[in-house]
């Protein structure tokens, strides 16, 4: 393998709390090993226009509390062809880039992985998402300030639930990884999740309604996950509606309230882990690698294996739910 002298860094694909501190991290741990620095802004597109500046430690000072990217995040199509691709290979080269570090989700490592492949080049990625859907990892940077922000607006709109004896249907992120609708639902003392992970099996909103929405209590809330594979809370409230009419039901959406905010200490000390790990990472001369934590301790997961594997959800945590929500 080639030596590697300066190493980029970019940010991809929905942002997530921790990204700053990670990209910290990652620069930090970069200089104090020897090694030149240089954020990559906008992502893949930014690779390919060359939006490229030198890092130093100064470029990175007071970010480890902020939330979103300060390296920005877009999309870019260019980037899913080989002609664009290789538009950014030539821009790494020109800029004496001889690695990269990428932080973002499934789709972001999909096309690291796609590009490492193609042009024989080392790259180490950082599963920055708040759905925690990546495989080998116990937890992504993003997620627990995510399920913090949940648990907060829930906690608030049971006021409203309790106040006026109301079914709440509120929907939550996650694409097709139910994570956050069923650990905010445990956190937030919610009475039931729906999840994609299960909706294949049973009717879940058979289910609760068939349970009476637990006739002991005035007032229901109900986490959903916003994949398609559930209907959305949208989808269930118009169900109840027809199927259910003696029930007042009301949605809301939390959206991207739960992509923004100052990251919790647990996501800023992961962020700092990983990113010092990509580090260690390139050093031991890994590439096609995903850093990952796994009982506490720092792991190398291959691409192959985080963006093919499907994550499993924890059955016992539906168990707790169904027991806790009488």
């Amino acid at each position: 393998m080639a030596e590697i002298k300066c190493i980029g860094i970019l940010t991809s694909g929905g942002d997530a709390p921790g990204m700053n501190a990670a990209i910290r991290a990652v620069t930090r741990a970069g200089i104090f090993s020897g090694f030149a620095v240089k954020g990559i802004y906008r992502g893949y597109r930014g690779l390919i226009t060359d939006e490229i500046v030198d890092f130093k430690t100064q470029n990175v000072s007071n970010i480890i509390q902020m939330g979103g990217t300060i390296l920005k995040t877009a999309r870019c199509k260019e980037f899913t062809t080989p002609e664009g691709r290789q538009l950014a290979y030539d821009v790494l080269k020109r800029e004496g880039i001889d690695a990269l570090v990428v932080i973002g989700g499934d789709g972001s490592l999909t096309g690291a992985r796609i590009f490492a492949n193609e042009f024989n080049f080392p790259i180490v990625g950082l599963p920055g998402t708040i759905d925690n859907d990546l495989y080998g990892t116990d937890k992504t940077i993003g997620y627990d300030t995510a399920l913090n922000t949940i648990m907060q607006c829930v906690d608030k709109i049971r006021d409203t639930a309790t106040s006026h004896e109301r079914l709440f249907f509120i929907e939550v992120m996650g694409r097709d990884a139910g994570f956050l609708a069923l650990n905010g639902a445990i956190a937030s003392g919610a009475e039931a999740a729906i999840i994609p992970e299960i909706s294949t099996e049973v009717d879940q909103l058979a289910e609760l309604i068939k349970n009476g929405f637990r006739k002991s209590k005035n007032s229901s809330i109900v986490l959903v996950a916003e994949s398609p594979i559930t209907g959305g809370a949208m989808g269930l409230a118009e169900r109840v509606k027809n199927e259910f009419p003696q029930y007042d039901v009301r949605v809301t959406i939390l959206g991207h309230l739960q992509r923004g905010g100052s990251p919790t200490a647990v996501d800023r000390i992961l962020a700092s882990r990983m990113g010092a790990a990509a580090i260690d990472a390139l050093l031991e001369d890994q590439r096609n690698v995903m850093i990952g934590i796994a009982n506490d301790e720092i792991v190398y997961v291959p691409f192959s294996k985080a963006i093919k594997n499907e994550k499993p959800i924890n059955r016992d945590l539906l168990n707790t739910l169904r027991r806790l929500s009488i």
